[in-house]
């Protein structure tokens, strides 16, 4: 297991997306959709786009087993919601330093809640 750990961490490392598969509150069918990350160390972190009404984001909330996908390296995680807004805060500044504090304004349209993934 910690080879396959270290195969997703250089992925992720060289990537500027992954996808992500939810399960859906609803539907329960696997979802699957690109998103933009940041990892630092062994916590992932997510940011939905439309905040707390980000449909996977919604998922997420009814079922926290999320699969990551970086280009063909996968792991299942536990996603924990973020919503103290220091931390959000926190967040948001990865993101944009990451992305670029433009494309940030440009594509997230509400800034009031996060996702830890944590990395095993």
């Amino acid at each position: 297991m910690p080879a396959r750990s270290d195969a997703l961490k250089n992925r992720l490392s060289r990537s500027r997306e992954i996808d992500i598969t939810v399960t859906g509150r609803k539907s329960g069918r696997a979802i699957s959709i690109p998103v933009w990350f940041v990892l630092e160390g062994d916590k992932l972190y997510l940011l939905p786009v439309q905040g707390s009404d980000t449909q996977w984001y919604k998922n997420v909330l009814n079922n926290p087993m999320i699969r990551i996908d970086a280009r063909g390296a996968e792991a299942e995680v536990k996603a924990v919601p973020v919503t103290d807004p220091a931390q959000v805060s926190s967040v948001v500044e990865k993101f944009r330093a990451k992305y670029g504090a433009k494309d940030v304004k440009k594509y997230y349209s509400t800034l009031d809640v996060a996702v830890l993934a944590q990395m095993r």
